[in-house]
């Protein structure tokens, strides 16, 4: 910060240059402490003209007449405008609610280097990370996004967003367990390009995203689990500009037939039915075969109340695998639906067409015809008789 200079006893008349691009002030020169030989007049007035008592000058707006009048006190005015505020330092004590309920929440313990940037969407992230009750993949997902590479955070956060209801046995972690995590976020690097990826690299990559899936899935979480599935397929489905073996398309094949299936099932616990009867028919399209997937689709169109369309797709499921015991309620519980269902229409069409109590009932032991033949009879009787009576006219004229 710039200052004034005092003047010596040697020097009873300095002056200090105004720094560049400053105008010139007319009263620029500090007084204080300055011995002069001239009388006490002037002592007085030196005590009178102390500047310690003036206010401070960081919320002073336009400086009134007195102040003006004052010397030095435009200078210090200038200066203290002139000179930038320091940043304010990032407070490593203030918990941050990510989501804004109380439920996850992070506390930076140690902040990272200078330049430092957080990672981006699509980035692969290398963290270092200690476990206490009070390890959460969805909490450090929603955590880490928020954290600078090189940065040492505390998060606390809720079993909603650790291991649920359902707890954990490796490690073990009991059910609506709170959890306290440490995590360092050591690197944070572009994901792999799909289209460079050999296809042992792709079955790795597609391998780890389901594993994922299927650990969201045990906990129930199976919005995630949903999720893990779908960037498996992209990993398995994306264009290659790496040729492949047969015997790695195959392996390909397979492990998305599993992945479909296994967001059937996700999809299906979520009530997404449109969503899981495409991934069924997708699989089908691979495998027509494929028990899991009619079982899934049979019980969608169940779901929706087609029960036509579900029966016969879970008698093939039947078919296939003859003892299982899943298939075989699933279709004798969708029958009597069904049953019940044809039985409800047809009330209601009877109802519609008049009483039905009124309706005559049919005769036992004549068949269907038997009302039809005699209105046949007796028209052709009549027909007859006026064949006869024109014959008769004819031979009389």
């Amino acid at each position: 910060m710039a200052s004034c200079a005092e003047p010596s006893a040697a020097d009873p008349e300095p002056t200090a240059p105004p720094p560049a691009g400053v105008p010139p002030l007319e009263d620029f020169e500090v007084l204080d402490g300055v011995e002069d030989a001239e009388g006490e007049e002037e002592e007085e007035e030196e005590e009178e003209e102390d500047l310690s008592e003036l206010p401070p000058l960081e919320d002073v707006g336009q400086p009134s007449q007195e102040e003006a009048e004052q010397p030095g006190a435009l200078a210090r005015e200038f200066l203290a405008a002139m000179e930038p505020e320091p940043e304010p330092a990032p407070a490593l004590d203030e918990w941050l609610d990510i989501l804004g309920n109380g439920l996850l929440r992070k506390k930076m313990l140690v902040p990272g280097p200078p330049g430092s940037s957080r990672p981006a969407k699509g980035q692969v992230v290398t963290v270092q990370l200690q476990t206490s009750l009070e390890n959460g993949t969805r909490a450090l997902d929603l955590s880490v996004p928020l954290m600078d590479v090189g940065e040492t955070a505390m998060v606390t956060a809720d079993s909603k967003y650790c291991y649920g209801p359902q707890g954990s046995r490796s490690p073990y972690i009991p059910p609506h367990a709170a959890l306290c995590l440490e995590v360092t976020l050591k690197t944070a690097v572009d994901g792999p390009d799909l289209e460079m990826l050999t296809g042992q690299e792709r079955v790795a990559l597609a391998n780890r995203k389901r594993e994922c899936g299927n650990a969201h899935y045990q906990r129930a979480d199976f919005v995630l689990a949903a999720n893990s599935y779908d960037l498996a397929i992209k990993a398995i489905t994306s264009s290659a500009k790496v040729d492949m073996t047969f015997e790695e398309e195959e392996q390909l094949l397979q492990l998305k037939v599993k992945c479909l299936n296994n967001l059937a099932a996700s999809q299906l616990k979520l009530d997404h039915y449109r969503a899981a009867l495409r991934s069924c028919s997708l699989v089908l399209e691979h495998q027509p075969d494929n028990i899991k997937a009619l079982f899934r689709k049979g019980k969608v169109l169940a779901q929706q109340g087609e029960y036509s369309e579900a029966i016969p797709i879970l008698r093939a499921a039947l078919k296939l695998e003859p003892s299982n015991k899943t298939i075989h309620a699933e279709l004798s519980k969708l029958v009597k639906k069904h049953a019940a269902q044809r039985s409800t229409e047809t009330a209601l069409y009877r109802k519609m067409l008049g009483n039905p109590s009124r309706l005559p009932a049919k005769c036992p032991g004549k068949g269907a015809w038997s009302i039809p033949w005699k209105w046949l009879f007796g028209a052709t009787a009549v027909a007859l008789g006026g064949v006869a009576l024109s014959v008769v006219i004819a031979a009389r004229n």
